[in-house]
């Protein structure tokens, strides 16, 4: 598998501002991952979010650094290969957002 090219400033900034336009809270840049704290209503919910992200970290092949504690749900997202963030992270995130609202309206 090859290494995708890690993401300079400029293309961190664009696609973050580009994830959080329609977010519910904000992604950040912690420590050199990309980063979100999920807080849902059950625990139940909390475990969908994880099972239904898993699906797609499969699909593409990519999967997180994640933390679960009853209703929370912490994620942070970097490439290993590539010793940073690429826009496989940003994918992720920009498929596991649309998840998370759905249960968290």
């Amino acid at each position: 598998m090859s290494k995708p090219p890690l993401l300079d400033q400029s293309q961190l900034d664009a696609s973050l501002a580009e994830l959080n336009a329609n977010a519910l809270e904000p992604w950040q840049i912690i420590d050199g991952r990309l980063h979100r704290r999920y807080e849902f209503k059950t625990f139940n919910d909390a475990f969908g979010f994880m099972a239904q992200s898993a699906m797609e970290c499969e699909v593409l092949s990519h999967h997180p650094k994640w933390m679960n504690v009853w209703n929370v749900v912490e994620i942070d997202l970097l490439t290993h290969r590539a010793g940073g963030i690429t826009h496989l992270d940003f994918d992720l995130a920009g498929r596991m957002e649309p998840l998370a609202k759905k249960l968290l309206a």
